[in-house]
């Protein structure tokens, strides 16, 4: 159990200029560029113009609306979508050209990208109204506060998590994980291919 923080998240400007990605977390953990090699991430985005998404072969990738009015995605390989509604959350093959177009002005969103091959990822937007069990697993959980405050029990100890800090439980716990509070979160659950059903 181990919580991150703005201190423990890497910001990098995007080489084509258009924007900012700040990564939270990433597996294997790196301590350079957010562009270092993954087997999955999990980040957001500060849209600031139109432009051409970068490439990732062999990943699978899910993208939500943080902040502002909206974006449509343009893939070669599928037809268009809009991120309209906020934290709903949209998969897409990493392998496709994909272009964002704002529809009125600069956009946060939400990024998750797993390499198929090594891991499965399901992305969930959940409100917390009271406590939350994880139980030991194979699985990770990323657990991001967007909103609100939390507090996370396991028989490691007892940690505290306030808005835009994120909670990473990770397999070999003994012992159940309790979040309870008040807020809004996107969870995340990291499944190794090799249990993945």
């Amino acid at each position: 159990m181990r919580v991150l923080s703005a201190s423990d998240y890497r910001r990098a400007r995007w080489k084509n200029g258009g924007g900012w990605t700040t990564q939270l977390a990433a597996h294997p953990a790196t301590t350079g560029e957010p562009g270092a090699a993954f087997d999955w991430r999990v980040s957001i985005a500060e849209i600031e113009s139109d432009g051409a998404f970068s490439t990732f072969p062999g990943c699978d990738r899910h993208i939500a609306l943080l902040e502002g009015i909206g974006m449509e995605l343009r893939f070669d390989a599928a037809p268009a979508v809009r991120l309209e509604r906020r934290l709903h959350f949209v998969p897409f093959a990493g392998e496709w050209n994909t272009e964002g177009i704002l529809v009125s002005g600069p956009v946060r969103d939400f990024n998750v990208i797993v390499r198929r091959d090594a891991f499965g990822a399901e992305v969930l937007h959940r409100p917390l109204v009271g406590p939350m069990v994880f139980f030991p697993e194979p699985a990770t959980w990323f657990i991001h506060l967007v909103g609100g405050r939390a507090e996370a029990k396991s028989a490691g100890g007892e940690v505290t998590l306030e808005a835009g800090s994120s909670l990473l439980l990770e397999p070999g716990a003994r012992d159940r994980t309790v979040l309870n509070g008040g807020g809004e979160l996107v969870l995340v659950k990291f499944v190794p291919r090799a249990t993945a059903s």
